[in-house]
């Protein structure tokens, strides 16, 4: 798939690296041309020059054909704002924000944009919220038979149970990040734009799990 990178910093280099490393196509976003030098030598992607709200900078960076959209600038104003146009304009589900102050966070994950913090694992976190099937399990038994994984809630299983998502013998919800508040989630909880789930699954289902997460409508039907 296409990922749109704005921000070519620590972040945003490491990023496009990862990315271009798994077989997607990039293109990266930054004010500075300097920021470019911090691409690995050999990096195929786009390079565009200019502030990543500028909606022709974004198109040039082949927004229109995106699948996915990482905002990790320095300032969370311009990231949270790339992110909604990503959203509200051109309809991007897969939508990641870099947010330093972690009160406006909350806020942004109940808007359902996924957020990451300064840390130096926001790299592996983006991942994550981009390219979910792709990402490591989180956690895995002595035997390798049971893995730990973490997935952002389509936007097709919003408004419905979470209990539907279960499938038994093979996986189960573990916990429900809503908001940035975790819990187990009770019987009859809908899912909810911005929803993180993490998932005890069998090892040999994990692609079955992620194919049902990729139904349309939410029920298989």
């Amino acid at each position: 798939m296409h990922v749109v990178v704005v921000g070519c910093g620590r972040v945003g280099s490491g990023l496009a690296r990862t990315l271009e490393e798994s077989g997607h196509t990039v293109a990266v976003v930054d004010r500075r041309s300097k920021a470019f030098e911090r691409l690995p030598e050999g990096f195929s992607g786009k390079t565009i020059l200019g502030v990543g709200f500028d909606r022709d900078r974004l198109k040039a960076a082949g927004i229109e054909e995106a699948s996915a959209l990482a905002a990790v600038t320095n300032g969370d104003n311009s990231n949270i704002l790339v992110a909604r146009v990503a959203r509200e304009t051109y309809g991007i589900e897969r939508v990641v924000a870099r947010i330093y102050d972690p009160g406006r966070a909350a806020i942004y994950q109940r808007l359902g944009i996924a957020t990451v913090a300064t840390a130096p694992w926001a790299t592996d976190q983006a991942m994550r919220r981009l390219v979910p099937h792709q990402t490591k399990a989180e956690w895995l038994d002595a035997t390798g038979s049971v893995a730990i994984l973490e997935r952002q809630l389509p936007v097709a299983w919003v408004g419905q149970p979470l209990s539907d998502l279960d499938q038994s013998g093979r996986w189960r919800i573990a916990l429900l990040n809503r908001a940035g508040a975790a819990s187990v989630p009770e019987s009859g909880f809908l899912g909810q734009e911005g929803d993180i789930v993490t998932f005890a699954v069998q090892r040999d289902a994990i692609e079955d799990l992620d194919a049902r997460l990729a139904e349309t409508n939410g029920k298989g039907h």
